[in-house]
């Protein structure tokens, strides 16, 4: 029963949700470069780069997790909640940018013709560290995700399971369809993903300098929903000021 519910708490299924949208973003943009490799080259080097990043980004997440653990909680709290509120208020931002019209949205289509353009005349060498280089510096942020999330209650299981996921589910569907991934609301979840980190960040940092939450780790629903609607809110109003002005 002591699992059930631990499983079940808001903390747990907010780190397996955060998790498992952000690592959805990151893949889809990593797969689309991979796909661009297998195209021109076959799956071979492109499955041998993108196994061999994920197999680097597996040993970062075993050798720094739990080695963050033995860091004293307040202390981890305060580190990781801070550079949570950071990371999240960035995709927050640019979700804001893209949702006004400001900034463009993300095109998978065009970076893969890019990439097919650019991986033309390469040897089948080159196009599987182009998909390593890929699947690495996409997973780092993936990385940085399940680690930070993760590390401030001991909810590293419950981040890498949304994060494996993601994974299972994107690639699934990717080598089902055999194209780019354009079709995903890319936007619409970095809206969501960057409240969902922008509240774990305050969460943390509160709770490490001895914050008391109102509702426990329920408090964090009421912040990602706070973030989200402010966010949501400050598009709206941008992208009217900008149609007024056109």
């Amino acid at each position: 029963m002591q699992i059930a519910i631990s499983v079940l708490s808001p903390a747990a299924v907010s780190a397996i949700v955060s998790s498992f949208l952000a690592s959805t973003v990151e893949i889809v943009e990593a797969f689309t470069i991979v796909l661009a490799v297998a195209s021109l080259q076959g799956w071979r080097p492109a499955l041998s780069g993108a196994l061999g990043a994920l197999a680097s980004l597996a040993a970062m997440v075993l050798a720094f997790g739990p080695a963050l653990e033995r860091v004293p909680l307040s202390a981890l709290q305060i580190l990781i909640g801070v550079a949570l509120l950071l990371f999240g208020m960035g995709w927050l931002r640019k979700a804001v940018l893209r949702a006004s019209g400001l900034m463009a949205l993300h095109d998978e289509d065009k970076i893969f013709s890019q990439e097919r353009s650019a991986l033309l005349n390469a040897s089948a060498w080159a196009a599987g560290l182009a998909a390593f280089k890929a699947v690495l510096l996409e997973g780092l942020e993936v990385v940085f995700i399940i680690i930070a999330v993760g590390a401030g209650r001991g909810l590293l299981v419950a981040a890498s399971a949304g994060a494996l996921l993601a994974a299972a589910l994107v690639l699934m569907i990717g080598l089902f369809v055999r194209r780019p991934l354009s079709r995903v609301p890319e936007n619409d979840l970095k809206f969501v993903v960057g409240a969902m980190m922008s509240s774990f960040g305050c969460f943390w940092t509160g709770e490490g300098l001895g914050v008391h939450w109102p509702g426990g780790e329920w408090a964090l629903l009421g912040l990602a929903a706070s973030f989200l609607s402010f966010g949501a809110a400050l598009g709206a109003c941008m992208r009217a000021s900008l149609a007024r002005i056109a």
